[in-house]
């Protein structure tokens, strides 16, 4: 299956079973950028519940402005702070501490573009998973795919949006709120270490109605 996505910050488990179950991915360079969206934000089980992670940008007066030139504001450390938040959420995970040395720069670096900073992300969720991706990039805009042979997943950088339903697999706090569905890769990760990746290979998309491995 070949499919066109979004990249997205630490993507959801949702965009990862897409990737994990494709044999090849595209991701679109060229949209505008939406509000609200994954594209500058993530979901993760903290004690507390389901906790937002959202990356300020800076507001530009363009009306349409494309993701991939929508630079983060990095006048305060919000990077301490989700990092912080992955430690408060995680740290008695499993599989934290393996991935913590190699998680840990990403906070550490100063990055100016958005774009840069997801596919970073993806890179290193890649990694951990021992996941091999065969990748490349749109080079221009499509509203829709006319081309039968690629199958269009970019609402799932819709977030809230985004109906996925997949199997319950153990969390931190479960005990406390339940299994929460389809954050981000990272809660698997860190749960599951490495097993996430067989996880994704074998679930099934409810909301489509569809294993991805049929197509």
């Amino acid at each position: 299956m070949n499919i066109l996505i979004h990249s997205t910050y630490f993507p959801s488990i949702s965009h990862c079973v897409a990737m994990a179950q494709s044999e090849r991915v595209v991701f679109e360079m060229e949209d505008n950028f939406q509000k609200q969206t994954n594209r500058n934000r993530t979901y993760i089980y903290s004690p507390n519940g389901i906790q937002l992670l959202n990356i300020p940008v800076k507001h530009s007066k363009e009306i349409h402005q494309k993701t991939k030139e929508i630079k983060i504001e990095n006048d305060f450390n919000w990077q301490k702070q989700h990092f912080k938040s992955l430690e408060a959420a995680y740290r008695t995970s499993p599989f934290f501490e393996y991935f913590e040395d190699e998680i840990l720069p990403i906070f550490e670096k100063k990055h100016h573009f958005l774009m840069d900073l997801n596919f970073e992300t993806i890179e290193f969720v890649l990694k951990c998973l021992r996941m091999k991706l065969d990748y490349e990039t749109t080079a221009e805009y499509f509203h829709e795919v006319n081309n039968k042979e690629i199958f269009d997943f970019r609402t799932l950088a819709n977030g809230k949006k985004d109906l996925s339903q997949f199997e319950p697999y153990t969390q931190v706090f479960d005990d406390k709120h339940g299994f929460i569905n389809n954050l981000s890769v990272l809660d698997l990760l860190f749960n599951e270490g490495k097993y996430a990746l067989d996880y994704l290979k074998s679930q099934i998309n409810q909301v489509n109605c569809f294993s991805f491995d049929s197509l």
